[in-house]
C-alpha cells in the first residue's frame, strides 16, 4: 500500500495515516488478514516518529479496523467494524470501490480524478431517453414508463441519440443494447430495460374457454404477431381470434363482440367502450423498480434535498 504524507499541511500526520489505512481497507487494497508494516518499519520508511505510527495503529485497533497479534504484528481485521454508517464513511467506501476497480483495469489515477470532478460539477439529469428505432414500440414503452415514473420520458432513434443525449439518462431494450452502446460517448451509463416474458404474463388468462372470441389489438405489428402466436399455442383456434391493426382505419370494428382484448398500454385507452382489456406490459416490474430507485437517488442528491 502506498501512503502520502504532507508534513506542512493542517492535518496531523496521525490523521493522514489513519485515513489512508481505512481507505485502503474499504477499497480492498488492504485485504482482510493482511499484515501491515511494523511501527518501526513504517516510521523509518516515511521518516516520521515511531510514536506517531504507534498512536495511529492503536486508534485503528480501537475503532475495529486492525488487530494486534502478540509476537506477530499488526493485521487488518477479518471483519469491518460495525460502526454507524456515517455519510463520510459511505462516500469513502464508494470512492474506495471506484479506485480499486479502476486500478485493476489499469486506469490512470489522473483520469479517475478528472472524471470524478466532471461528474461532481455536472448538472443532474432530468429526464429519461428511450432509444428505439421502431416508432410504435418506442411509443408503447414510453407510455408504460410515464405511467410509473416521476421524470419525463422522451424518445429517439439510435442514429439521433447524440442530438437528444444532453441532460438525459438513456434507456434501451435488450435486443438493441449492443448497437446503441457503440453510439454513446465512452463511459455513458446505459440502462437496459428488462422485459416481461410473454408466457408468464399471459399465463393467468390461459387456457381460455373453448368457443370464446378473443381480440388482439395494437399499433405495433410484432405485438399482434406474438399475441396471436401465444394464443394459438395455448390451444385457442385461429378462427376464435380477432387480430386488429390499430394503425388501420376501422380497426375497432367487431371488438365489442369479444370476451376480452389483449392489447398494449396505449391501445387499451383507445378500445371501444365496453371492451375488457387484457394489458400486456412490456417493461418488467423489476425494471420499473430500478428506474424508481435511480430517480430517488437523484432526488436525494439534489441541492434542494440537502
Amino acid at each position: 500500500m502506498r501512503i502520502w504524507l504532507n508534513r506542512t499541511g493542517e492535518v496531523s500526520l496521525r490523521e493522514q495515516l489513519t485515513t489512508q489505512v481505512v481507505l485502503g481497507i474499504v477499497s480492498r487494497d488492504l485485504a482482510p488478514g493482511q499484515r501491515l508494516p511494523s511501527t518501526r518499519e513504517l516510521a523509518r520508511r516515511y521518516g516520521i516518529h515511531a510514536n506517531t505510527v504507534s498512536a495511529a495503529y492503536r486508534q485503528l485497533e480501537q475503532e475495529g479496523w486492525l488487530e494486534f497479534r502478540h509476537g506477530s504484528g499488526v493485521y487488518v481485521r477479518a471483519t469491518r467494524p460495525q460502526a454507524p454508517r456515517t455519510p463520510e464513511l459511505v462516500v469513502d467506501e464508494l470512492i474506495g470501490d471506484l479506485v480499486a476497480r479502476a486500478r485493476k483495469l489499469g486506469v490512470p489515477p489522473s483520469l479517475v480524478r478528472d472524471r470524478v470532478l466532471r461528474w461532481v460539477h455536472m448538472a443532474p439529469p432530468g429526464r429519461w431517453l428511450m432509444i428505439e428505432p421502431d416508432a410504435d414500440l418506442q411509443r408503447i414503452v414510453i407510455e408504460e414508463l410515464e405511467q410509473k415514473l416521476s421524470l419525463p420520458v422522451s424518445g429517439c432513434v439510435p442514429a439521433d441519440c447524440d442530438k437528444h443525449f444532453d441532460g438525459a439518462m438513456p434507456l434501451v431494450l435488450p435486443s438493441k443494447a449492443a448497437g446503441v452502446r457503440k453510439l454513446l460517448p465512452a463511459g455513458t451509463e446505459l440502462t437496459v430495460l428488462q422485459v416481461h416474458p410473454v408466457a408468464p404474463a399471459l399465463g393467468g388468462y390461459l387456457p381460455l374457454p373453448a368457443g370464446v372470441l378473443i381480440g388482439v389489438a395494437s399499433h405495433w405489428q410484432d405485438f399482434q404477431r406474438i399475441a396471436r402466436t401465444m394464443m394459438i399455442a395455448a390451444g385457442l383456434a385461429p378462427e376464435s381470434l380477432l387480430v386488429c391493426d390499430a394503425n388501420r382505419p376501422g380497426w375497432k370494428r367487431g371488438l365489442t363482440t369479444t370476451a376480452a382484448v389483449v392489447c398494449d398500454a396505449i391501445t387499451a385507452s383507445e378500445l371501444p367502450r365496453g371492451c375488457r382489456p387484457i394489458i400486456f406490459r412490456l417493461v418488467s416490474e423489476a425494471a420499473i423498480a430500478q428506474l424508481r430507485a435511480s430517480e430517488q437517488a437523484l432526488k436525494d442528491a439534489s441541492p434542494a434535498a440537502m
